[in-house]
This record gives C-alpha cells, structure tokens and sequence, in this order.
C-alpha cells in the first residue's frame, strides 16, 4: 500500500478536493468497519453550479462508495443517514446527489432515503476535474434533491 500527500503531483481531482476541504467547503466522511476503512462520502457546501450546492440552503454528497464485499448490509444507508443528520444540524433544507441513470442499485437506494426530485440531467460533474480544473465531461446522470427539515423547526418530526 503507497500512501502519499496530494502535492502538486497529484491528479487535478485530488488537489480539487483537498483544497475544498481547507477552505472548509468541504467534508470527507469514512465508514470505519472491524478496524478497516470500507466507505467513504464527501459534502461539499459550496460549487459553482448551485443546483449542487449553494453555501446556504443546499449541500452536495457524491464520491459515495461501500466496499464492493459490504454492499448489501446497510452500511451505506448508515453511512448516508449519518451526514444528512449532520447536514440538517448545520440548518441546510436540500441536500443533493448525483446518480448515473444507469445504477439501478444506487437509484433504489437514494430513492428509499427521500432523493425524490430529479432536477436535471448533467453532463458534467462538478467534482470531477480536468488537467485545467475544469468540470469533466462525463456519462449522463440525475441531480436528485431531498427536502430535509430543519431540527430546530417546530414543524419538524423527524
């Protein structure tokens, strides 16, 4: 195993995500299973296609992955559950997540956790980044939304 700090060697991915993370735009997420990390989630806050995530209201999980060996046992779901708590905490009303349109496993899954509303059809990941630190073209997948209440809300029951 090679374990390295993401320098200015680093993939354009990399050095995307570790500079959101100082700025504090973003946060990296580990599902620690028997000792060994097995999942991983990142939040960001804040990107330049607000649909994603606009620093106020919406926030953004994607890089959502369970060891291939774990799926299944509902640690994703934990996982998952466990940022929204921590979104909702923050007073963020919408989180958002991109699905590939053709990931029925993850479409299931983000739909039984309230991603309900499609809002559009993308082309290009936001947090997936070019030699230049442009957004990549990619596959098509869905925006999905999930309207989550405020704990401090009155009108809140969840």
């Amino acid at each position: 195993m090679k374990i390295r700090e993401a320098t200015a060697t680093a993939s354009s991915n990399a050095k995307f995500f570790c500079d959101n993370i100082q700025r504090g735009n973003t946060e990296f997420w580990a599902l620690d299973y028997d000792g060994e990390l097995v999942g991983e989630l990142y939040v960001f806050y804040d990107l330049e296609d607000k649909d994603f995530a606009d620093g106020k209201r919406t926030a953004y999980l994607c890089a959502f992955r369970i060891r291939t060996d774990l799926r299944g046992q509902g640690l994703g779901t934990k996982l998952i559950c466990h940022v929204i708590g921590h979104i909702q905490d923050l007073g963020y009303q919408r989180i958002s997540i991109g699905v590939d349109t053709t990931d029925m496993a993850n479409i299931r899954l983000y739909t039984r956790l309230g991603f309900n509303i499609k809002v559009k059809v993308c082309s290009e990941d936001p947090c997936d980044r070019d030699e230049n630190m442009q957004p990549r073209v990619c596959p098509c997948f869905w925006l999905l939304y999930k309207e989550v209440c405020v704990l401090s809300s009155p009108t809140c029951t969840s």
